[in-house]
């Protein structure tokens, strides 16, 4: 059994409330919830009931929430559930939302995945396989999206041309632009079919 050990108004939200438990924050609700729960500091009531709580009153106001934050653009499930999670709503609640979203086709984390990877100039597979999983994608969905996304030759030479322009054409240089690319996430093989259109070779590396 856990304790509320303090109740405070949210100062961005002068109608709802964060609830800490133990010392520590567990979740936002309405204060007129509170108030119907009688939910008081030094209660003692298990986490469980706070999520039944929340989950019964304020899943239709998470769905909402959730509705206008993809208004501006597509989100991963992780970018979602973070939102979520950041506007205090339980895992009960996050997974009622989440699983709306889904049903609905607005949270699709191997369509986030392909757009993303049409989309994105300058960048290898490798690197936008890491930007995919800082921004919460799940694994499988990054594994499918890459497994049928072949690696943009053209954008890797317009790359080195930049990154080459006004430099002499020197092994040195080269080996350098060769490092670049794969800095940037290119394959090996891409960054070498790149230096080859400038008459490199892959012994000159």
């Amino acid at each position: 059994m856990s304790e509320i050990t303090s109740i405070e108004p949210q100062i961005k939200d002068k109608n709802r409330c964060s609830v800490y438990v133990d010392g520590r924050f567990y979740c936002g609700i309405k204060l007129e919830v509170a108030i119907k729960y009688r939910l008081k500091v030094g209660m003692k009531i298990e986490k469980s009931q706070l999520d039944e709580i929340q989950l019964e009153t304020e899943k239709s106001q998470a769905v909402d929430k959730a509705m206008t934050h993809l208004s501006a653009s597509m989100k991963t499930s992780g970018q979602m559930r973070t939102f979520l999670s950041g506007k205090g709503y339980t895992e009960a609640v996050i997974d009622y939302v989440m699983e709306k979203l889904a049903y609905y086709g607005l949270v699709d984390d191997l369509t986030y995945c392909k757009t993303y990877l049409q989309s994105v100039h300058g960048k290898g597979k490798r690197a936008m396989e890491q930007d995919l999983i800082k921004r919460g994608a799940e694994k499988g969905a990054i594994e499918q999206a890459l497994s049928e996304y072949e690696e943009n030759g053209d954008d890797a030479r317009e790359l080195l041309s930049k990154y080459l322009k006004g430099k002499p054409a020197e092994k040195s240089v080269f080996y350098k632009a060769f490092k670049y690319l794969l800095s940037r996430g290119y394959s090996y093989e891409t960054a070498k079919d790149a230096l080859a259109a400038y008459g490199v070779d892959d012994e000159d590396n």
